[in-house]
């Protein structure tokens, strides 16, 4: 993780970010450097000599006369003002490209407190590097850069102290997610998972902290009735678990939230076997657990006034003469008897059990969000960059969306039709797991609806094309494991 810093005097690193932006079609450049003063001129007919445009992403690099090097960073068309996700993507984008790099200067529009906190968040989100599994060719990975200071009017202020301080939680547990989602199933098993989550809580502070975790193993899930952990999880060698942490502020709480996230370590499709074309992929199928075990950790470290209850039901997708056959029936914690018609339609089971735990507890609570990569009609609807929101609650829902605007996440809230229901009807149990496959996603946050108390407000989070970037870096978002969802769970909590 990156050093952030802050400063109003003279730049001493021999790297310096500045904003380029497009003025006109005829390809006119302005040069946006924030607070630090300079002469643009030469830079500017060297800029257009190298044909840069100041689109979003683009990245050019001079060398500079005070500095060793100058790092322009898109922002797009000229503005008085510029958002903040604007800020934070070329923030990001610029500390990507800077690998390698043992320290920069970033001058970019920050005319307000909001505005250098977005740079600083972009910035440290940026600096991601995985290369825990390179062997000989570790050596030849360009390590993240060391050091990011950031020059800006508010140096001096305490607001500014905290919005670095609250980007580096963001960036640390951000990494986290990223990194469970990038270790190899080989690596990450439920059990595995359940530890290195243990161990984040433990260098968090752990009861002192607020935190607490606890861990059902396959015995206990099997007594206790999880049939759709265990149901999902019984083909493979690496058995499931049940994680759950809670966080309980030292101050007053004002609302108390469930977060589930759906962790299937790896999905083949169970005896309903995936093609291997992209296989790959479905380590990533553990992303909701990640963000929202993340997410509640950095809360934590936030040490924000809201209690949290999360589970993350996790669980091994494998085909074996143990899986769940199709047309098996399987009975969810509380009760609920499902007919599996499609053993690759696991999430919903595990998020099912866990959903119905996390209603069971003594205190009340005020909300229940589901994160889960759970569908590829999500992808076919929203594509690989937007997530979908479905609730049971409208004020909830656009409570959240709040949220994903200052998150700078981007969410799309989608319907929940009442006729497409029926088709998760089964002739032999109360529910089928698949229904009509036209709306599936739809179908899919149905097939959950089921399992939440009418008055309780609930929100379903499908992320699974953004949850696993499979195309290449944009902004501070890498190649791999994003991090979606928790940037926007932090967010609706801190607005409460």
């Amino acid at each position: 993780m990156s050093t952030l810093k802050v400063s109003e005097g003279a730049p001493k690193d021999d790297v310096l970010v500045l904003g380029l932006v497009s003025t006109n079609d005829k390809g006119g450049l302005a040069i946006e450097s924030g607070d630090l003063a300079i002469d643009t001129k030469s830079l500017l007919i060297s800029l257009g000599d190298m044909g840069a445009t100041g689109a979003a992403d683009e990245i050019t690099k001079l060398p500079g006369n005070s500095v060793r090097l100058i790092v322009f960073t898109g922002l797009g068309k000229k503005s008085k003002t510029y958002s903040h996700e604007t800020l934070r993507r070329a923030a990001g984008a610029a500390s990507r490209s800077l690998s390698g790099t043992d320290s920069a200067t970033v001058a970019l529009p920050t005319s307000d407190i909001a505005s250098l906190s977005a740079v600083a968040e972009g910035a440290a989100l940026g600096a991601y590097v995985f290369s825990e599994f390179r062997g000989s060719t570790k050596s030849d990975q360009k390590a993240a850069i060391k050091t990011i200071t950031f020059y800006s009017k508010f140096a001096t202020s305490a607001e500014a102290k905290t919005v670095l301080s609250r980007a580096k939680i963001i960036a640390d547990y951000t990494f986290l997610v990223r990194d469970l989602i990038n270790t190899p199933p080989s690596h990450l098993t439920p059990d595995s998972f359940t530890k290195k989550i243990a161990s984040a809580v433990r260098s968090a502070g752990g009861l002192k902290a607020g935190l607490k975790i606890s861990v059902l193993d396959e015995k206990q899930l099997k007594s206790q009735g999880f049939g759709g952990i265990i149901g999902v999880g019984q083909g493979s060698a690496n058995p499931p678990r049940l994680l759950h942490i809670s966080y309980t502020p030292k101050s007053t709480v004002n609302k108390r939230f469930a977060f589930i996230g759906k962790g299937i370590t790896f999905d083949t499709g169970g005896l309903a076997l995936k093609p291997a074309l992209g296989m790959e992929a479905m380590k990533s199928d553990m992303s909701g657990a990640a963000a929202v075990c993340a997410a509640t950790i950095a809360i934590a470290a936030l040490k924000l006034p809201v209690a949290i209850e999360t589970w993350a039901p996790l669980a091994e997708n494998m085909p074996s003469d143990k899986a769940t056959r199709p047309s098996d029936i399987i009975t969810i914690f509380g009760g609920k008897t499902i007919e599996v018609l499609n053993p690759d339609a696991e999430g919903r089971l595990v998020l099912a059990d866990a959903i119905v735990k996390a209603q069971a507890g003594k205190n009340k609570l005020d909300g229940i969000i589901d994160v889960a990569t759970l569908t590829g009609a999500q992808v076919v609807a929203l594509g690989t960059r937007t997530s979908a929101v479905m609730t049971n609650n409208d004020d909830f829902s656009a409570e959240f969306l709040v949220a994903t605007a200052r998150s700078g996440e981007q969410f799309w809230p989608m319907p929940l039709p009442v006729e497409l229901r029926a088709s998760l009807d089964s002739p032999v149990a109360d529910m089928a797991n698949i229904g009509d496959r036209n709306g599936g996603m739809l179908v899919a946050g149905l097939f959950l609806k089921e399992f939440v108390n009418p008055d309780l407000p609930w929100l379903h989070l499908d992320i699974a094309g953004p949850a696993f970037n499979v195309a290449k870096a944009h902004g501070y978002t890498p190649v791999g494991g994003t991090g979606i969802a928790l940037r926007s769970l932090v967010a609706l909590v801190e607005g409460v």
